[in-house]
């Protein structure tokens, strides 16, 4: 199997104020940190090299991960200062991978068939295969037009009739594809793709699955995942090191580590981030809390040594 990349480097701006506090792959889904659910989700599929790239929050991701080890792979990391964006990333970590490999979002949880998409990319001859799904919420989504043939032709806005497909975060590539990116500098992939199809239609393909996927844009997002997932899997949130009175009610509610939760709180659909103390006899709904340790983000307020923000 081929390694990966990935992709881990990102601000994660709509994710704020909860990528504040963590790089958006180190959150914890469903009791189980985002970056694990992927990583293990590759190595079920056969990969046993990775590459995390860096730029954000980095020790938050690499005292999850350290060497790959503990989730039986072998893990090393790209460092990016400034940060290079999902083309200039891969140009970037590319000696540190084969000839060919996959790209995966920090950001994305699917059950694509990784082994069907890596042979579909070695049959096609393409530079990328693109795994995508029918767009079915253009309104929400930008995405991809393609032909019959199943070769990208363009990027589509929202809303568009022409945003046919949305990519699910998983791609095969070829490290040549990226030979055009210079070096250390911030690189989009809608720009080097759009460059690559006109001078090569059939560069980009696009893979059509049926795979699920789950979306963590937005701190709303995330927690709407995150308890999807709990319910499923039937495995309690993250309360590994929270301490919740026994008079406190938590309700579809996340919550980090090093939290305390104090005599008669509500908490109900929250994300209480690391080393909060949610203080007694006060009620919460809708919000995520983190400690106030610098400067306010837009739409947070300042409450004791906590700062709040609607979902």
């Amino acid at each position: 199997m081929v390694p990966a990349l990935v992709l881990t480097a990102g601000l994660a701006t709509r994710l704020r104020p909860l990528s504040l506090v963590r790089a958006k792959a180190a959150l914890p889904v469903a009791g189980v940190p985002l970056v694990h659910r992927i990583l293990r989700s590759l190595a079920v599929s056969g990969v046993t090299d990775a590459v995390l790239n860096l730029h954000h929050l980095p020790h938050t991701l690499t005292r999850l991960v350290g060497d790959g080890s503990v989730l039986g792979m072998r893990v090393r990391y790209s460092w990016e200062v400034p940060v290079l964006g999902p083309a200039g990333g891969p140009r970037r970590a590319a000696p540190l991978l084969d000839s060919t490999f996959l790209i995966v979002n920090g950001d994305t949880l699917t059950d694509v068939d990784v082994r069907a998409l890596v042979e579909d990319h070695r049959r096609s001859g393409a530079l990328v295969t693109m795994a995508v799904v029918a767009n079915m919420l253009r309104d929400k989504y930008s995405g991809l037009s393609a032909g019959a043939d199943g070769a990208l032709t363009g990027f589509a806005k929202r809303g568009s009739p022409e945003n046919a497909f949305h990519f699910i975060g998983v791609q095969v590539v070829e490290a040549k594809a990226f030979a055009s990116v210079p070096e250390h500098v911030p690189f989009e992939t809608s720009t080097l793709y759009t460059s690559l199809i006109a001078g090569q239609p059939g560069a980009i393909r696009l893979f059509t699955t049926s795979a699920e996927f789950f979306d963590i844009g937005t701190p709303a997002d995330y927690l709407d995942t995150s308890l999807r997932l709990e319910e499923r899997e039937r495995h309690p949130t993250t309360r590994s090191t929270a301490r919740v009175d026994a008079t406190a009610r938590v309700e579809r509610s996340i919550l980090w580590d090093d939290v305390v939760v104090e005599a008669g709180t509500m908490l109900r659909e929250c994300v209480v981030t690391d080393g909060v103390r949610v203080p007694a006899d006060t009620s919460w709904h809708g919000v995520t809390i983190r400690v106030a340790d610098g400067e306010l983000m837009p739409g947070e307020r300042r409450v004791d040594d906590l700062a709040i923000a609607s979902l």
